[in-house]
């Protein structure tokens, strides 16, 4: 039989065709656009997502039995506000993870409402990013659109939505929203109440791997696929990437950079974080994880590549930084283009470059960028430390991983092993692995991973350049607190 993997990102959707022996037979990628009505403000229209579905599906099957595709899953960007009428309409652009307008609503669930009860609640402190921040500044800036809401979807969860007509939501999805009682895996009603949010408008909760229906009539004809194929639950994209890279069940990790960069730390027990600095969330596999998530990871590089330099060819760049460079760069970048997340959430943070001189080169400052990437995932990975969780090694993906000096310079930075999936496509290959345990394919989601996920490389810290990284990374974990009264000033 065949499956469909869907990864909804944030500046594409990647769909997968995966037979049931785990190899990818084809892949398609279908781009959509981001809107920056405002600074700092990030939205997209659902709709763009499903036509995107809607016409890469036919494409990936071309060539292909489409009467043998069994089951379809789905991991997308996470926390986005999907928000639908009583007839199913969109009301607004959805606005996405990276959207820092609501400093507001954090700073009153965090400060009013207080810490401490959010923790209680939900496993997690509001960050920015979160859905429940989203719900409250929707209802304080628009307030006729709120009235008006009667379905709250996720982004993967609208696509679910096409496909079956279902609302459901799965729990690592869920867990983002700020409205999930995470340690119990339901939707709690005092968050609900303080968001003045109907519990009527939630979607149903399922387990990732769950069965929430089969195609629609329309969807299938438009797809090109039969009635009876399964859609399961889905998940969020980086439970969904730990599925697709093994990460799965007591002490796996993996770390992502796509246009975000997360640590993603499995565990079969439920555990917080005391500072509230890693978030606490289920995990695909039926287990918990928690996770630390910075906002501009591969998009810090494409903003310099692109933006900056206008010049698109990424290797390139990479292969002119000398050898001699790494662990002695003098330049220092902080990631913050869109604010920050884990672990100092601040929305005011800011990109920087400190201490350049009148010979730094453009390769200075490209290292700089790859480093600061780098840094800013070892300040969650020290957060982890601090908590007694031990990391000796991490699966590393997206598409930040393919370059094989930032593969080395996060292993140094870090100072542990880094493995490399044979399947580089994290997402929309876990979302496949979660359509087979639904179709029964496999029993479990741990018993899919075992099967069908394997290393094909791994990376290993050089002492002298750990060791040298070490000493920069002290240098760098002081810029932010130097600066951080400044930030709060100039936005």
């Amino acid at each position: 039989m065949l499956y469909i993997g869907i990864d909804l990102g944030t500046s594409a959707c990647k769909l997968l065709l995966v037979d049931s022996e785990g190899a990818v037979l084809n892949t398609v990628t279908r781009e959509y656009p981001i809107s920056y009505p405002h600074p700092g403000w990030s939205e997209q229209e659902p709709e763009d997502w499903w036509n995107a579905v809607k016409l890469g599906v036919p494409e990936l099957l071309r060539g292909f039995d489409a009467s043998k595709v069994a089951g379809i899953g789905a991991g997308g960007q996470m926390h986005g506000l999907v928000a639908l009428d009583a007839e199913g309409r969109v009301l607004r652009p959805a606005i996405l993870w990276n959207d820092s307008r609501t400093s507001g609503a954090v700073r009153f669930l965090n400060e009013e409402i207080g810490r401490e009860f959010l923790s209680e609640h939900t496993a997690n402190i509001a960050f920015a990013g979160f859905t429940a921040p989203k719900l409250l500044w929707m209802r304080e800036n628009e307030p006729a659109l709120f009235a008006r809401i009667r379905s709250i979807m996720l982004p993967k969860d609208y696509i679910v939505f096409k496909l079956t007509g279902k609302r459901s939501s799965d729990y690592s999805d869920a867990s983002g929203t700020l409205l999930l009682d995470v340690e119990h895996r339901r939707w709690d009603s005092e968050m609900c109440r303080i968001c003045g949010v109907d519990g009527s408008c939630l979607p149903e909760l399922h387990k990732s791997y769950e069965r929430v229906g089969t195609l629609l009539p329309g969807a299938a004809a438009e797809l090109g696929l039969t009635e009876g194929v399964t859609v399961c639950a889905g998940a969020g994209d980086n439970a969904a990437a730990a599925v697709g890279t093994g990460a799965v069940g007591e002490g796996r990790c993996n770390i992502s950079l796509g246009t975000s960069g997360t640590i993603f730390i499995s565990s079969e027990k439920f555990g917080v974080d005391p500072n509230n600095a890693l978030h606490s969330f289920a995990h695909a596999d039926g287990g918990y994880h928690l996770m630390g998530c910075m906002l501009s990871a591969a998009a810090c590089n494409a903003w310099w590549q692109d933006g900056i330099l206008r010049d698109g060819d990424y290797a390139a760049a990479q292969r002119a930084i000398p050898e001699k460079s790494l662990g002695r760069n003098r330049v220092f970048f902080l990631p913050y283009l869109m604010g920050e997340r884990s672990p100092i959430n601040d929305t005011n943070a800011r990109g920087t470059f400190t201490g350049m001189t009148m010979d730094t080169t453009r390769g200075d400052m490209t290292l700089a960028v790859l480093e600061g990437v780098a840094f800013a995932i070892r300040d969650s990975f020290e957060v982890a430390r601090s908590i007694g969780v031990e990391i000796p090694r991490s699966f590393i993906c997206g598409g930040g991983s393919r370059s094989a000096l930032w593969r080395r310079i996060m292993a140094n930075v870090l100072g542990i092993p880094l493995d490399i999936p044979a399947t580089e496509q994290g997402p929309g290959y876990g979302a496949a692995m979660l359509a087979m345990v639904a179709c029964g394919e496999f029993a479990s989601v741990k018993e899919a991973a075992a099967a069908l996920v394997r290393v094909t490389d791994t990376v290993e810290p050089e002492r002298e350049l750990a060791e040298r990284y070490d000493e920069r990374y002290s240098r760098f974990s002081k810029i932010y607190p130097a600066c951080k009264e400044l930030f709060a000033e100039i936005v």
